[in-house]
């Protein structure tokens, strides 16, 4: 004979509500980043290498193209920045030839610069320090460090003041084996970036 057991009205009742008083897991937060577009038109580039190891040879790019990820959960940022290695402005016509040529950056074949870093904390486009990433050169990707100086203004990412950073490279680390004895093998790089402001949403 099956024994069946009755439960008192009043328990299902508890049940639930014992239920309703567990505490319920929120969903995970979800990260928050922001891409902002460098202001190409107010960033710029530069580089000088030594002649003969005492006079300053010095170029300027122009213009600076790219992005800058923000992930404010982790307090991170990210930089992807090209140059067009066919803009180069020297001091003669004579120059941007032959730096633009197959000696120097090739811009025919390899018209873009591009470094890409790696993740850096979000406080030093304020307070200053080092950035690692890849830079791209002559088709010829190699490792490169730039510094970033202390920011003049409270919000460079608010495009009030520029992120101005440093750095150096050796020629023969991308392909560029000619004039040894009288040009040098070290061109420091100095980059000027400007951030466009975040598109904030009219008010309704």
């Amino acid at each position: 004979m099956a024994l069946r057991l009755r439960l008192p009205p009043i328990l299902p009742l508890l049940l639930c509500l014992g239920m309703a008083s567990m505490p319920i897991r929120a969903a995970p937060a979800t990260i928050e980043h922001d891409t902002l577009t460098l202001d190409s038109i107010r960033s710029h580039a530069d580089f000088e290498v030594k002649v003969l190891w005492l006079i300053g040879l010095h170029g300027d790019f122009g213009q600076v193209q790219g992005t800058l990820v923000i992930d404010r959960f982790r307090g991170q940022a990210s930089v992807d920045a090209r140059i067009n290695a066919s803009d180069v402005r020297m001091r003669s016509h004579n120059y941007e030839t032959w730096a633009r040529s197959a000696e120097f950056f090739d811009a025919q074949h390899y018209p873009q610069i591009h470094f890409v870093s790696e993740s850096f904390p979000l406080v030093r486009l304020i307070k200053g320090g080092h950035i690692d990433g890849n830079l791209t050169l002559r088709g010829i990707r190699h490792r490169a460090r730039f510094t970033l100086a202390e920011a003049a203004c409270p919000d460079p990412l608010g495009g009030a003041c520029p992120v101005q950073a440093d750095g150096a490279i050796r020629r023969s680390d991308f392909g560029m084996h000619s004039r040894r004895g009288t040009l040098a093998d070290k061109v420091e790089l100095h980059l000027s970036i400007y951030v466009k402001p975040a598109a904030t949403e009219p008010a309704p």
